[in-house]
């Protein structure tokens, strides 16, 4: 079953036109990076999958259901999770408190006004086993605001797993990253379970074709190319437009 399909999809802000009639469909476990030049699209393509924008025409269905109509949080529950370009989060609390918040809007304790969040045992276990997982035990106890902006990605990376996506959008997640923090980041990208189908914004081309399956190309709001890194290399339309080959 595919995981997400996008029909005719398209976004309008008053006379322009953001997005055009886009259409592609994604599989359940696939890899699948979306590029294009700045302004083609990629990331109101992401703001209508994930609910927060409304579509001008078409539709989006995740796992067989029509989400088109859905509002941001009805899509988490489903399963639908993201990341931004800017880390989004909160500086004065610590890294272990946005990991417990995270958790707590994914668990039905999220309801439970009247219950003290330390009553959430439960919650406080899956945070240290997740921080541990994933190497960062060592922040765990710092302000968000105090820790590296590499740092600050990889926990914006957990905190979208936390709440066990089944589709995962990611959003630039090398940006403004060095080297050796790219390279963490993609290994724990690597590490994530195939159960998991990921869409990949991403601009360092070494990285993003390493990673994906299929790639999208977009291009002034329209899909002009699908395929495998080796399609997508060898095609004129994409090496004219995006890779800067005459």
């Amino acid at each position: 079953m595919s995981a997400l399909v996008v029909q005719e999809l398209s976004r309008n802000f008053g006379g322009v036109q953001a997005l055009s009639d886009v259409s592609f469909s994604v599989e359940a476990g696939e890899r699948r990076l979306i590029i294009g030049p700045n302004g083609a699209g990629k990331t109101t393509l992401f703001n209508l999958l994930s609910g927060i924008f409304s579509a001008s025409n078409g539709s989006i269905s995740m796992f067989g259901r029509d989400i088109t109509r859905l509002s941001v949080h009805e899509r988490a529950r489903m399963g639908l999770a993201r990341t931004f370009q800017i880390t989004n989060l909160f500086p004065q609390l610590t890294v272990f408190e946005n990991l417990l918040l995270a958790l707590q809007a994914a668990d039905k304790s999220a309801f439970d006004l009247q219950r003290p969040m330390k009553a959430n045992r439960h919650l406080y276990e899956r945070a240290e086993v997740l921080l541990g997982e994933w190497g960062l035990v060592p922040v765990s106890g710092k302000f968000a605001r105090e820790i590296s902006y590499g740092e600050q990605r990889q926990v914006d990376l957990l905190l979208a797993m936390a709440v066990q996506p089944k589709v995962l959008l990611l959003d630039e997640p090398m940006a403004g990253l060095s080297a050796a923090e790219s390279v963490r980041v993609v290994g724990m990208i690597r590490s994530l379970p195939r159960e998991i189908t990921i869409l990949l914004i991403e601009h360092d081309m070494d990285i993003a074709f390493d990673l994906a399956d299929r790639i999208t190309v977009l291009h002034q709001g329209c899909l002009i190319a699908e395929g495998n890194g080796e399609e997508i290399r060898g095609n004129p339309q994409v090496s004219e437009i995006y890779l800067g080959v005459e």
